[in-house]
């Protein structure tokens, strides 16, 4: 079964070339992958899955940096000018664009989950016409978003996976379900499509990305621990305008609020019980010269190697963020715009991928584990799955790319992307096989 699975993964290259070379043409950014969305499903729904998608796989309550509804149809028709099916789009209005699809071999057996996200960047891909992409045909048509991150590749690589699992499926026992997510970028889309049951009776789950710690083609990478665990906020300061001449004392300065925020924010103690970060990215305050500032927003983000590390930086934050408004006698408003938690995989996971890429001649250099050092949305679904007795575990499958990951010219040989393929769908076998 194993030579079979190589074999029909190798007959879909062109078919998974074709697919992540149209995604990566019609890129959607977090809470707007309406096309992508409604590709994945037509797809999967005409193999057999049961698909869950629209409200039900997206808890409203727990959506975080979701664009206005202004914002939210002009993608929704852009989606279907593009080629996206009208019906299936008009039932993810208000930014409801992840879904899962499952398939049940039998009343017995493991029930294992693939995540694959699916939102772009905010890039606008280069116009270099040595870039392949603007040399082939299929760079980015939609100004400011760009798959400088692969996901166009996850969810071709997702949709294929379960092409392969349809032909196999009875080989296998238990159940299978493939998790399409949205809003990975900024850590907004997990926990939404878990609250909605997205996890729910999961023995096992993986995750997979291509590149990043991977450095080439020859390595893959069969888990990760120490996912900083992390929280985005947007945060703004009420003032007072005044003439900055004739009457400042009238005046409460917003921006000085924020200015103060700012540096003392990168002035919190480091911790003795590990990493820790944090960056305010975006400051934006004032009218004019000689107007005292009323408004103010910051953007910044918490990290932590752990979520108790990450909520220390939380109050922190919340605590210096209030006495710079005090300060200036500004009030401030403080809105959760994402965030993780923390997460490493669990070792039985990570045998089962040794075992599986023991088949894969491509991956001549096989790696255990890795410290992962950064943020991903996929740890929240892990953590979840591990606290109710199953396994989980985050694959990063090597690429030969032309530059690094959120980088205008990100672009990758795509031939790398069957062995991660076979990679993910032997690891299904080898869990699920009767």
């Amino acid at each position: 079964m194993i030579e079979k699975i190589k074999t029909l993964a190798k007959e879909k290259e062109n078919e998974i070339i074709k697919c992540r070379r149209d995604l990566h043409k019609y890129p959607e950014t977090g809470w707007t992958e309406f096309r992508t969305s409604s590709i994945a499903q037509k797809k999967l729904s005409s193999l057999g899955y049961h698909i869950t998608m629209g409200e039900k796989a997206n808890n409203k309550e727990y959506m975080m940096g979701v664009p206005c509804e202004e914002i939210l149809k002009e993608n929704q028709e852009r989606a279907v000018m593009q080629g996206a099916d009208k019906e299936i789009v008009e039932k993810m209005t208000h930014g409801y664009t992840g879904f899962w699809a499952d398939m049940k071999f039998s009343d017995d057996g493991p029930f294992l989950a693939f995540r694959f996200d699916m939102d772009s960047n905010d890039v606008t891909e280069t116009s270099d016409e040595t870039h392949r992409p603007n040399k082939e045909n299929f760079s980015s048509v939609n100004k400011g978003a760009m798959h400088a991150c692969g996901h166009d590749a996850h969810v071709s690589l997702g949709i294929a996976a379960a092409e392969i699992i349809a032909d196999i499926k009875d080989s296998l026992k238990g159940s299978i379900r493939f998790i399409f997510q949205p809003a990975e970028e900024g850590l907004r889309g997990a926990l939404p499509m878990i609250k909605a049951g997205a996890c729910n009776n999961i023995t096992h789950i993986i995750g997979m990305h291509i590149g990043f710690q991977a450095g080439n083609s020859q390595t893959i990478i069969c888990g990760a621990d120490k996912f900083l665990a992390s929280t985005k906020y947007d945060v703004t300061f009420y003032g007072k305008s005044a003439h900055a001449g004739a009457y400042p004392e009238e005046g409460r300065n917003a921006l000085l609020a924020a200015c103060n925020a700012a540096i003392n924010l990168h002035a919190i103690s480091r911790n003795s019980h590990g990493v820790t970060r944090i960056n305010v990215g975006k400051l934006t305050a004032g009218e004019g010269r000689n107007v005292i500032p009323s408004k103010a927003e910051i953007i910044m983000e918490t990290r932590g190697e752990t979520s108790f590390l990450n909520e220390y930086m939380e109050q922190e934050s919340k605590r210096i963020i209030e006495a710079a408004a005090l300060m200036e006698n500004c009030t401030y408003e403080i809105k959760t715009a994402g965030g993780s938690q923390s997460g490493q995989s669990s070792k039985e996971m990570i045998e089962y991928v040794k075992e599986a890429v023991k088949y894969i001649p491509d991956y001549k250099n096989i790696i255990d584990n890795v410290s992962f050092g950064a943020g991903e949305d996929f740890a929240t679904m892990m953590s979840f799955v591990q606290e109710n007795n199953g396994i989980g575990t985050y694959i990063q499958a090597g690429i030969d790319k032309c530059a690094g990951h959120h980088n205008n010219y990100f672009d990758f040989d795509e031939k790398n992307l069957i062995p991660a393929l076979q990679a993910a769908v032997i690891t299904a076998y080898l869990i699920l096989k009767k």
